[in-house]
């Protein structure tokens, strides 16, 4: 792959847009009386960008995006560009086949209306298309999407044998290009490095000599935040221990640590890069 620009995602969400199934408080009938988060911190997101001279790609979430169109006519000013994390933010193997079509189809109308044109980029919430539903891509490839960002090569969420890098997938629609987040090897197991707790957890310094690495094999690393992720006073809610770890380990000072990242490495946005 030509050049080893390295790419920043946001997956523009609420704070209550957990998959956690059992969760009354969380359920989507709920949403409208949480308390919304998600213009503050999606600003703290655009300021950090903004400063670090960064543009970025953001996933943006369909119920978001209905209710604060003007978010997502900021983010496009600001120079990011816009694909769809679904609409109402659940896995692809849960909804399964038809009402994944359905959930996608009505993110890319509502997306698509805001920004006055095709949306043709998607990530599923927790990196939800893998070997449970590979089905999605051709539907996604249907609907007019080109590149996918939803295959970790992680056990538990994805599988540690798919690519690290940008590729390209054939499917009975056509070729589709996917785009896979920054992983580490680390205590002899796969780890996140480039979201989540993993991200969260390490060091700039680390980070970066991972992305180094992974350049240095002329590949770009891919990172994903989440705008709750920068909230100063984040709202928080009972979960099981997994997805309370993964939610709400070393949240404090992560604004910090990820400015040093951004500052030591050049970042762009997915359309930026060359696949073949």
């Amino acid at each position: 792959m030509p050049g080893t620009t390295n790419v920043f995602t946001v997956d523009l969400e609420e704070w209550f847009h957990i998959c956690a199934s059992g969760l009354d408080a969380l359920d989507p009938e709920r949403w409208d009386r949480l308390p919304s988060r998600v213009e503050l911190t999606t600003r703290l997101v655009l300021d950090l960008l903004d400063r670090s001279r960064v543009r970025a790609t953001f996933f943006v979430v369909g119920w978001v995006a209905e209710r604060h169109p003007q978010l997502v006519d900021m983010v496009r000013a600001a120079g990011h560009e816009i694909g769809s994390h679904g609409y109402l933010h659940q896995k692809t193997y849960d909804l399964g086949p038809e009402r994944f079509r359905s959930d996608l189809r009505e993110s890319l109308r509502v997306l698509s209306r805001i920004c006055g044109g095709s949306v043709t980029m998607f990530r599923a919430p927790e990196w939800s298309i893998n070997e449970r539903s590979l089905w999605a891509l051709d539907a996604l490839a249907r609907e007019g999407v080109r590149i996918d960002a939803s295959m970790a090569p992680l056990r538990i969420v994805g599988d540690v044998g798919y690519p690290r890098y940008p590729h390209i997938r054939k499917t009975e629609a056509g070729p589709i290009t996917e785009v896979p987040p920054l992983v580490a090897d680390r205590f002899r197991q796969v780890m996140p490095m480039g979201w989540g707790w993993g991200l969260r957890m390490s060091s700039p310094a680390r980070v970066l000599r991972t992305i180094e690495a992974v350049n240095r094999a002329g590949l770009p690393a891919v990172l994903t935040v989440h705008p709750w992720e920068l909230d100063p006073d984040p709202p928080r809610v009972r979960l099981p221990a997994r997805l309370h770890f993964a939610h709400y380990f070393r949240l404090n000072g992560f604004g910090d640590r990820l400015r040093d990242v951004l500052a030591g490495a050049t970042f762009g946005r997915i359309g930026d890069l060359n696949v073949s």
